[in-house]
């Protein structure tokens, strides 16, 4: 191999030694711990009530409501959609956390290799990247002809981010509309069987009660289930569009070949201010 061969690969893995490995998916404990505290209370205040469990548990209520719940998602949501919006929510189990100082610390390690050789230093490890917009970011910047070029690219891709984020959340917010209206629904069905035994009063006093609890069904599932989901997902939107704005402003100073000591000033103020450096 001749010595400017090995200068180039030995230049490559010193750059993949100091970018931050992929980070790894954990389940969300936070979340975890919601849904057993909400679940949990509840049912602890109906047993302590004296009402039984089993009374909750009525199939003609957890017919009509889930399957109208989902049928009625199915009408005002296209399958494309649907599915995105459902992957979604079972990506809130296992968000990687966002680590934006190593983000910072990972463009500062990118700008002293690039700086004395160029953007074309990247083109071996952009695959070594932290996360999948950076690595779109870093193949943008290879790309473009100009900073104006890149920058409406980038912008575009961020905003069409944050369209599909809320885009995800507003399919849940919607099912959490209907899901109290097609609880009272299943409440009125269950009046209209109980006002066909209105000469068996003690009939009548048990059905009226059992009717109801598809108004419950209606209502946890929308205020327990649905709606918190579709903030969660705006709240996880917010917080990687922050992440993604700064990911723009890196590949930025990366095309600019800004020096590493201003690109950790201009990415510093995307940290919190308790990570914040002086």
């Amino acid at each position: 191999m001749s010595a400017p061969a090995t200068a180039t690969a030995l230049q490559h893995v010193n750059l993949v030694q100091t970018l931050p490995h992929a980070r790894r998916k954990k389940i969300d404990l936070w979340m975890l711990a919601g849904i057993v505290i909400a679940i949990g209370t509840i049912v602890a205040g109906i047993a302590y009530s004296g009402i039984r469990i089993e009374f909750f548990l009525q199939p003609t209520g957890v017919l009509i409501v889930l399957g109208g719940t989902l049928g009625v998602t199915f009408i005002t949501t296209p399958r494309t959609a649907l599915v995105r919006a459902a992957r979604g929510a079972l990506q809130l189990f296992w968000t990687p956390p966002e680590n934006r100082e190593a983000l910072m610390e990972e463009f500062i390690a990118l700008s002293k290799t690039i700086r004395p050789k160029g953007l074309l230093v990247l083109e071996p490890v952009i695959d070594q990247a932290s996360q999948p917009f950076l690595r779109e970011s870093l193949q943008l910047a290879l790309d473009a002809r100009n900073r104006l070029e890149l920058q409406t690219m980038l912008e575009m891709k961020l905003r069409l981010v944050e369209r599909q984020g809320e885009t995800d959340a507003r399919v849940f917010e919607v099912a959490g509309g209907f899901a109290p209206t097609i609880g009272v629904l299943g409440t009125v069905v269950g009046l209209m069987d109980v006002l066909r035994q209105f000469s068996n009063i003690a009939s009548v006093a048990g059905g009226t009660g059992t009717a109801f609890v598809s108004t419950i069904y209606g209502l946890a599932l929308a205020n327990l289930i649905l709606l918190p989901s579709a903030q969660r997902m705006r709240a996880h939107v917010a917080e990687q569009f922050e992440t993604h704005e700064m990911i723009v402003e890196g590949t930025l100073c990366l095309f600019e070949g800004v020096h590493p000591a201003l690109v950790r000033d201009r990415l510093n103020c995307f940290l919190r201010r308790e990570e914040q450096r002086a």
